[in-house]
């Protein structure tokens, strides 16, 4: 009894060695937690980065939305070599075709957003944005802008066989045909689609429509006589038209190309103000990190400096359009203004 009335004494006094002695134990156990909460913190942090910095670390996927051969892909093929060179990650090109791109867009919309999945945005979507009454994805919200590649014109062409060597000869054979004229396009919406539709309008010509997956299949069968004429991007049907086996009447550009001098453009050939540009560029699945965007960005920025892309862009008609991932975000918000208001004038519908 004795030895425990000593001890709660002693514990009350402030000089006591035993309360002097627990209190350094508890200041020392104290600053130890503080040097591992500090040390766990800081290797967090150096962690992130470290993340970062490691991506990627495996093959990424780039998903066109069309049958290979055709322009998106042509495109698509050239970027993706010299970005995965710059990556230091091979970039596989996927076709996955339907529905004017759309398929393979929400394909890319619903992949995880991890940078290994890409995606060719193009003109198509700011237009499907209001020719399909339900998409299975969002154009604007479902993805994250990279940037852009390239801007290329379209042509109009038709096959040799018919007797029409300018503009206002392909008017007038519509005009005196009973059944008038047929024109390809890569798919119902495309900007090769509603090219002709525009020219429909402003002439008032009876002109069939006969949509394709993809640029490849559709200048296959205006080669082979199926269909007349088409309003073609001009990288797929550029290298028919040099070997003779295409004749271009029109060029859809403001300015004459000078690969085809002697080619006039739509404006010159009577119709003016039609113009239209087609445009290619990347995205990815909306949420992805931003410092993968702006490695990829950077990557596709890089690849559009290198010469020899440029020059074999340029050889396809079309030109380079580098820039930011926000450059490209109102870039696309002007497309889905413009070209929905071209939807609603033509009275175009996805079939």
């Amino acid at each position: 009894m004795a030895l425990g009335i000593w001890g709660s004494t002693a514990l009350k006094n402030p000089h006591n060695p035993f309360k002097e002695t627990m209190m350094k134990q508890e200041r020392h156990r104290r600053n130890i937690c503080i040097a591992i909460a500090a040390t766990l913190g800081s290797c967090l942090a150096l962690a992130a980065p470290a993340v970062e910095t490691s991506w990627p670390t495996k093959p990424l996927k780039l998903v066109v939305g069309y049958a290979a051969g055709g322009a998106t892909d042509v495109v698509a093929r050239l970027v993706a070599n010299r970005m995965g060179m710059e990556l230091g990650q091979s970039i596989i090109v996927d076709n996955r075709t339907g529905a004017n791109s759309n398929v393979g867009a929400e394909i890319v919309a619903r992949a995880p957003a991890d940078g290994y999945s890409l995606y060719v945005y193009t003109i198509a979507n700011t237009i499907n944005a209001s020719l399909y009454n339900k998409l299975g994805y969002d154009p604007v919200k479902d993805f994250e802008p990279v940037g852009l590649i390239a801007k290329i014109p379209n042509l109009l062409v038709v096959n040799p066989g018919l007797p029409i060597h300018s503009v206002q000869d392909y008017v007038r054979f519509a005009k005196n045909s009973s059944d008038g004229l047929t024109f390809a396009s890569s798919g119902s919406g495309s900007s090769i689609h509603l090219s002709g539709e525009m020219f429909k309008m402003r002439t008032g010509l009876n002109m069939l429509h006969v949509p394709y997956r993809g640029s490849a299949p559709a200048v296959s069968d205006l080669l082979g006589g199926q269909v007349q004429s088409m309003f073609d991007n001009s990288p797929s049907s550029m290298p028919h038209v040099k070997a003779g086996k295409l004749r271009a009447l029109a060029i859809t550009s403001k300015e004459r190309s000078p690969l085809l001098p002697d080619v006039p453009t739509l404006a010159e050939s009577g119709f003016p103000g039609f113009e239209v540009q087609s445009w290619f560029g990347i995205s990815a699945p909306a949420g992805t990190p931003e410092v993968i965007i702006k490695r990829l960005n950077t990557a596709l920025n890089q690849a559009l400096k290198d010469p020899g892309i440029k020059q074999r862009l340029a050889e396809l008609v079309a030109t380079t359009a580098p820039g930011t991932p926000d450059d490209m975000r109102k870039f696309v918000a002007s497309e889905l203004k413009s070209w929905s208001e071209v939807v609603k004038a033509s009275g175009a519908k996805a079939n």
